[in-house]
């Protein structure tokens, strides 16, 4: 693992376009494997995109094999890049929607993007942030990862098992909360609502928290480009939220849909997000 590291370390200071070429070799040829990650991949757009055609819905699998490989490859900047590289290398567009609510309790709602790791290191050097990690078995690769996360001593980090109290107390404290929202943790704490029309399990964690801290929720993603990414900053949400859990679930995820709608090869497709189903419905994973 230490050797793994080590690695990183030398990718962190290749110049962003060559870790990008590098991406597309590797995640090509990555693609070309009948692994079980292929084929989740497979299950999830033909799901998401079934007007599309097998060859469309390939090619965009393959654009989001390299996505993830280069978003692997970019994990030096995270752990060793300098600041002003960071600023470099992540913008930030609608920093504007943040800074007008000074004072306030804010969730930033990041979704499972491509990118997301360095647009969370990126936005604590604007503002202080919380966020929740989950615990590595190697307890020498936890504390790695923590140090990591926290080498700028710009926010503070949760684990999942801690629930969520230190979380709120942390964004009632003055920290802006970094969520991702969007996975599948069963059906337990979750309601089905659709995500590209397809039932999802959803938990309903960003609305609670919402209403409990009286927080602003701005949705936001890191977008990729040719010659680093773009941190968006969409403005709150109106409205938001209510006193009905279905229905800010739905909206949330409608959020959620329309970003990765404007760039589907960088949401992470890898993820059995339709896991969990409702009762009577089969497993659509299986082979």
């Amino acid at each position: 693992m230490k050797l793994l590291v080590g690695l990183v370390w030398l990718l962190s200071w290749l110049p962003f376009r060559v870790i990008s070429g590098l991406g597309w070799v590797i995640g090509s040829l990555i693609y070309l494997l009948p692994t079980s990650r292929r084929h989740i991949g497979d299950v999830n757009l033909r799901l998401v995109l079934p007007d599309w055609t097998a060859a469309a819905r390939s090619r965009l699998l393959r654009r989001h094999f390299v996505a993830m490989v280069q978003m692997l490859l970019e994990y030096g900047y995270c752990w060793f890049a300098s600041q002003e590289r960071l600023k470099r290398l992540m913008r930030i567009e609608g920093l504007e929607h943040l800074r007008a609510l000074d004072g306030r309790n804010v969730i930033l709602m990041m979704p499972h993007f491509t990118g997301l790791d360095l647009a969370g290191l990126r936005i604590s050097l604007e503002t202080p942030v919380v966020s929740i990690y989950s615990v590595q078995k190697d307890p020498w690769l936890d504390a790695f990862f923590r140090a990591k996360r926290l080498r700028f001593s710009t926010g503070i980090i949760f684990a999942r098992q801690q629930g969520t109290r230190p979380t709120l107390r942390a964004l009632k404290d003055g920290y802006r909360l970094y969520y991702l929202p969007d996975q599948d943790f069963g059906a337990r704490d979750s309601v089905f609502v659709p995500f590209f029309g397809v039932p999802a399990a959803t938990i309903g964690g960003l609305s609670r928290m919402a209403a409990v801290t009286k927080a602003a929720v701005l949705p936001c993603y890191p977008r990729r480009e040719a010659d680093g990414y773009t941190l968006v900053i969409e403005p709150a949400l109106d409205s938001f939220p209510t006193d009905d859990v279905v229905a800010d679930a739905t909206r949330m995820n409608a959020v959620i849909e329309a970003q990765a709608r404007r760039q589907l090869h960088q949401y992470f497709w890898l993820h059995k997000r339709f896991k969990s189903r409702p009762p009577g419905e089969a497993d659509l994973y299986g082979k």
